[in-house]
This record gives structure tokens, C-alpha cells and sequence, in this order.
């Protein structure tokens, strides 16, 4: 059995985090496609807890030296652009 390298362990860190993301997106894209309420309190609860779970996940992985500070600052900005987009789509402006 072979250990993983530092370099696996990395990038299998920033590929688990990239997923967790995407879940988010499409949990939130779920819950707009069915409420059609981006402004109800639910929506805002699922979309701060799922948030903040994210930038703890991010966090811990920076502290670990797993992911780079801007990798994970990177996987939120594309979280909150795809969400953003979702937001548009539901209320045009």
C-alpha cells in the first residue's frame, strides 16, 4: 500500500472543497427553482449556514496547509458568481 503525497493530499483537499461548493449551488439552485423566494428567511438561513459551513471547511484546510489562502478564497468567489447567476435568472432585473 502505497502513502498518499503531500501533493495528492492537496489536491484531493481542493477537489473535495470544489464539490462541496457545487452542492451548495445546487441546493440553493433547487430551493430557488421552488420557493421562487430568494428573499424568504429559509432561503437566506440554508444560504448562510451552507456558506459559512464552506469558509470553515476552507479555513481549516488553509490552516492545514492543504489548500493555498487564495484557492479557497478563489472557491468562494466562483460560488458566489454561480449564485449570483442563479439570483439573475430567478429575477431578472
Amino acid at each position: 500500500m502505497t502513502t498518499p503525497t503531500q501533493t495528492d493530499l492537496n489536491l484531493k483537499a481542493l477537489q473535495l472543497l470544489q464539490e462541496d461548493a457545487e452542492k451548495i449551488a445546487q441546493l440553493i439552485s433547487v430551493q430557488l427553482q421552488n420557493l421562487m423566494l430568494p428573499k424568504c428567511p429559509l432561503y437566506e438561513e440554508v444560504l448562510d449556514t451552507q456558506m459559512f459551513g464552506l469558509s470553515r471547511e476552507i479555513d481549516f484546510a488553509v490552516r492545514a496547509g492543504l489548500i493555498t489562502r487564495d484557492q479557497g478564497q478563489q472557491i468562494i468567489h466562483d460560488l458566489e458568481r454561480k449564485l449570483a447567476d442563479l439570483y439573475s435568472k430567478i429575477l431578472p432585473s
